[in-house]
């Protein structure tokens, strides 16, 4: 069977394109001739009023010239029609300016109407000459074969080594046809002429980029982060995944090499000056070629605008975005953004929507019960002058005794006492020989740090004895304590448990 289907399915895609929807529509002929009248290539942007002027004008003359088949509405009214057939995009400049600017469709379309009214012809040693050069050239770059390339490359510079001592040895100079030469200028033409709507291609992905990322924003139903790492990584693939990417990469290498650079203007230079240039190219062609350069550049520039604006789409965003607002309000504004957003793309210049100036009446159930009250912001009262109300002068022994406990005094005690002849038969016992002043409860804690980092002191399993402490104050109180004894292969040093009084150590009961 053959492939007819699937040919008319392809073919039904490529007519459904808004550029032969552009070039098939019923005033095509009208609306290819004003985008052609209005859009050039030093005026990429058009002020949104200026347009809406101009094809009022456009219009009128082609009226009073006597042509019949013209669109009906006015130049908004058209402008608006056009932007939803892909064919122009509005923007807003820095400055705030309404601006107009053709899609990659419709430069593509005036391209094929360019392309058809300049005159060529089908076939020319120019052009089987291109064709041969091109797979040589391609051939060379691609050959995986190391000794056909080397082959090539030698063949090439022998045939040029060849040209230039003939040339140096005064031999003719061949010259070009006419024909070879308008095929030739033809060609170039052809190739600038397709710069914009590859940069504009380009700009259209980024857009296309910010509207979803503004839409995965609005949903929230990603992760901020996920949608900044999906942004780089589609920015990465932009570049080489497309044949408009990898142009701009092109673009952006050859400005970057100043030789580059400065071989390709000498070269059109030389171009522009040749004797049969004159004859052949008109002024149109002739600025074209002068401004290639230019037009490069202004398409870089056009790129690295559209992708610093979904740049600061991002930031902005990060910058903004509070996480602890109310949740309930967030969504609400954002469903309102997206319908608003998806309003404006079928509605008329004139249309509106009715809204109350004022919300309805709120019936609350429920009012705050505690108000503002200024004391709770008042400054706090001044402080008391001591000078005549000074407490009794303390020593400094009275001082220590309300302090923590004396590690110094208690190590020199333990050590002196593993060091003794009499064998040191638990800690509690050497508390109670210590002095009072060493006999606080809170000397209890001392002991037990200091024996938990020594090795010649552990546990004795779940036994407790008690300790016989005496306050400053000289009253007493008796804690029980878990046992410590001396030894070296105990398991477990750790002083376990938890206080069961104010001034009582851990694991210690009171008695």
């Amino acid at each position: 069977m053959s492939d007819i289907v699937g040919e008319l399915a392809r073919v039904a895609g490529a007519f459904d394109q808004p550029t032969l929807a552009l070039l098939y529509k019923g005033h095509a002929r009208v609306v290819i001739a004003i985008f052609r009248s209005v859009f050039s290539r030093d005026s990429r942007t058009i002020p949104a009023a200026r347009l809406h002027a101009q094809v009022d004008a456009y219009l009128d003359e082609l009226r009073s010239a006597g042509v019949m088949d013209l669109p009906a509405g006015s130049s908004r009214d058209l402008c608006l029609r056009w932007m939803r057939g892909q064919w122009l995009v509005r923007s807003v400049e820095d400055d705030g300016t309404e601006v107009y600017t053709l899609t990659s469709h419709a430069q593509d379309a005036l391209n094929l109407v360019t392309s058809l009214t300049r005159e060529r012809a089908s076939l020319s040693e120019h052009r089987i000459a291109t064709i041969v050069n091109a797979v040589r050239r391609f051939n060379t770059e691609v050959n995986p074969d190391r000794a056909t390339r080397v082959e090539i490359l030698n063949s090439e510079i022998a045939r040029l080594a060849r040209e230039r001592d003939r040339l140096l040895d005064g031999g003719e100079l061949p010259r070009a046809s006419a024909d070879y030469m308008l095929e030739g200028y033809g060609e170039l033409l052809q190739l600038v002429a397709a710069l914009p709507s590859d940069f504009a291609r380009v700009e259209e992905a980024f857009a296309t980029l910010r509207s979803q990322i503004l839409s995965s924003f609005r949903a929230e139903d990603r992760h901020a982060g996920d949608v900044i790492d999906d942004y780089l990584r589609r920015t990465d693939s932009l570049m080489t995944a497309t044949a408009e990417g990898r142009a701009f990469e092109g673009a952006f290498t050859l400005l970057r090499d100043d030789e580059l650079l400065l071989q390709l203007r000498e070269d059109l230079a030389a171009l522009l000056a040749h004797p049969m240039a004159e004859e052949i190219l008109n002024d149109a062609d002739r600025r074209d070629l002068r401004g290639t350069v230019g037009l490069i550049r202004r398409g870089i520039d056009g790129v690295l605008g559209q992708r610093n604006r979904v740049t600061a789409t991002l930031r902005e965003y990060i910058q903004t975005h509070n996480t602890v607002r109310d949740r309930e309000l967030d969504s609400t504004l954002r469903q309102l953004d997206a319908e608003l957003a998806q309003w404006m793309t079928v509605a008329g210049p004139r249309s509106s929507v009715p809204l109350p100036l004022l919300p309805a009446r709120v019936d609350v159930n429920h009012l705050r019960e505690r108000f503002h009250n200024p004391d709770d912001e008042s400054a706090p009262p001044p402080l008391r002058d001591m000078a005549t109300e000074r407490p009794d002068d303390l020593s400094l022994a009275d001082l220590l005794a309300q302090g923590g406990p004396s590690l110094t005094p208690l190590r020199v005690a333990i050590d002196q006492a593993l060091a003794s002849d009499e064998p040191l038969t638990s800690l509690g016992r050497l508390f109670d020989m210590l002095d009072a002043p060493l006999r606080r409860p809170v000397e209890i804690f001392g002991l037990l740090h200091l024996a938990t980092n020594m090795d010649s002191l552990v546990r004795d399993g779940e036994r407790r004895e008690t300790y016989r402490t005496i306050r400053p104050d000289g009253s007493g109180r008796e804690l029980a304590v878990p046992v410590i004894v001396p030894g070296r292969d105990a398991p477990d040093k750790a002083v376990e448990g938890r206080l069961g009084g104010p001034d009582m150590p851990a694991g210690s009961e009171q008695r």
